[in-house]
């Protein structure tokens, strides 16, 4: 079973939902990373989530600018650049000082439409760092069961990176239930990173990435 757990919220801020969050993990003294889609801080009072959740803790990153189709599914190679840097504009001030940067993978599947050789070289010059995941319940399919489905998914891992998202699907509902159980359970929730996560740390590839890229003599379909 993990005894370490790492809480990681996407495609934030949503009025309404993520303040929700913010109060479920100041009760339970959790503090989790917010993976934010910089179009969705342009929106009423989505800023001020965001603000908020960095006052109490909590960290931000950058999720890409419109979260709408993966790096290695577009033919043009500035498309990952201008995700990249626009989303990280949009943040400014309350980017944490790595410039965390999440990906956007469809269904959450790790593949190699993840990133692009554009992409990594934007990442390694703006010394950011990439975070990926390891447990993806799917709470945006599965609001009513995804619970259950995050604490046996831990159990097969010392430490578990978990992706939910602060939308309104009324998955969140749970969150305070989810808390509770992995505090039953001894886990140690954490706020930092299983390095296995972080392909590229401050800029710096801690590894290989050939898993996330499509080979270079193919192209984006």
């Amino acid at each position: 079973m993990s005894s370490r757990v790492t809480l990681t919220f996407d495609n934030g801020p949503t009025p309404g939902i993520t303040d929700q969050v913010l109060d479920v993990l100041g009760e339970h003294g959790v503090r989790a990373t917010f993976f934010v889609v910089g179009r969705r801080l342009e929106e009423a009072g989505a800023r001020a989530l965001a603000e908020r959740a960095v006052s109490e803790g909590h960290w931000v990153g950058n999720h890409t600018m419109t979260h709408e189709r993966q790096f290695g599914d577009v033919d043009d190679p500035e498309h990952a650049v201008t995700e990249i840097v626009a989303a990280q504009q949009a943040i400014n001030g309350l980017s944490h000082p790595d410039r965390l940067f999440r990906p956007y993978g469809g269904g959450g599947v790790l593949s190699s439409r993840l990133l692009t050789q554009a992409a990594v070289r934007t990442l390694e010059d703006g010394r950011y760092t990439c975070v990926l995941w390891n447990c993806v319940p799917r709470d945006w399919q599965r609001p009513e069961t995804w619970m259950a489905t995050c604490l046996n998914d831990i159990e097969t891992r010392p430490w578990s990176l978990v992706v939910l998202h602060d939308e309104d699907t009324g998955a969140m509902s749970h969150l305070s239930a989810f808390l509770a159980e992995l505090t039953a359970r001894g886990v140690e929730l954490r706020h930092d990173f299983p390095d296995e996560c972080v392909p590229i740390r401050r800029g710096r590839l801690t590894g290989s990435i050939n898993d996330l890229l499509l080979p270079p003599d193919r192209s984006a379909s």
